[in-house]
C-alpha cells in the first residue's frame, strides 16, 4: 500500500483560501456568471460600489458572511468562538480577493475560448479549495462553516447539503439581480452560475476523497483545541 504524504492542516487553510479566491477571479474574468455562493456578495458589491467607491468586492464578502454567520447562529440556537474566528477568516479572504482582483486585470479574456477555459479552471480551483478547507481545523469562511455546522447538526450528508445550499444561493443571487438591476438583466448570475450549482458539490466530494486517499493531514501546531474544542491531534 502506497504511503500517504503528510500535509499540514494549517497549510490546507492558506492553500484553500488562495485557491477559492483565485477561482472567483477567474469567474469574474470569464463573465459567464459568478459561483452561486459568491453571487450574493458580488451583487452587493456591484450595487453599492458605484455610490461608495471604497466598497470593494472583498468588503462585500465579509459583510455578507457576517450576515450568514448570524443566520447560522439563529438556526442552531448557539454561538461559538469559532464563529468569530470564521468572520476573521472572511476578512482575511476579503483582502486576499481584492489583491488577486487587481492582478486579474492582466489575465487575457478577449476571446470566447479564453473565457471558457478560465471558467472551467475557476470551477476546478474553487472546488479543490473548498475541499482543502474541509481538512483544516482553522476556522473556514462562513460559507463552508455554515455547510459543516448545519449538515452536522441535522445529520445530512455533507455533499448533498452542499449541493442544496449551492442551488439555494443561486436562486438568491438571481432574485437579487432582478431586484437590484431589473428583470431581464443577469448581473453576476448567468448560465455559468447554474453549472456551478449543479457540479460544485460533486467536485468537492471527489477532490476531498482524492486528498484523503493520497494525503495524511496532520497538525503542525497545538492549536486545534482553541479553534474547535477538540483535544484530538491529527
Amino acid at each position: 500500500m502506497k504511503k500517504k504524504r503528510t500535509f499540514f492542516s494549517e497549510a490546507a487553510y492558506f492553500v484553500g483560501l488562495f485557491l477559492i479566491a483565485a477561482g472567483v477571479v477567474l469567474y469574474d474574468k470569464a463573465d459567464f456568471g459568478m459561483s452561486m455562493i459568491v453571487a450574493p456578495a458580488y451583487l452587493l458589491y456591484r450595487w453599492l460600489s458605484p455610490t461608495w467607491s471604497f466598497f470593494t468586492f472583498g468588503m462585500a464578502e465579509y459583510v455578507f458572511q457576517a450576515f450568514l454567520i448570524l443566520v447560522m447562529a439563529l438556526v442552531l440556537r448557539r454561538f461559538r468562538v469559532s464563529y468569530i474566528l470564521s468572520f476573521a477568516t472572511a476578512v482575511f479572504y476579503g483582502f486576499l480577493l481584492d489583491g488577486l482582483m487587481l492582478l486579474g486585470v492582466y489575465i487575457p479574456a478577449a476571446f470566447l475560448w479564453q473565457r471558457i477555459l478560465l471558467f472551467a479552471i475557476g470551477i476546478l480551483l474553487s472546488a479543490t479549495g473548498v475541499a482543502m478547507m474541509f481538512h483544516t481545523y482553522l476556522s473556514p469562511e462562513a460559507y463552508e462553516l455554515f455547510v459543516m455546522e448545519v449538515s452536522g447538526a441535522f445529520h445530512i450528508p455533507l455533499s448533498k447539503f452542499k449541493t442544496a445550499y449551492d442551488i439555494i444561493s443561486c436562486l438568491v443571487g438571481l432574485i437579487m439581480s432582478f431586484l437590484i438591476f431589473g428583470f431581464g438583466k443577469f448581473v453576476g448570475v448567468n448560465w455559468g452560475t447554474v453549472v456551478c450549482a449543479v457540479v460544485n458539490g460533486f467536485l468537492i466530494g471527489r477532490f476531498s476523497a482524492l486528498y484523503e486517499k493520497h494525503l495524511h493531514f496532520r497538525d503542525a501546531l497545538p492549536w486545534r483545541h482553541f479553534f474547535t474544542g477538540d483535544d484530538r491531534v491529527e
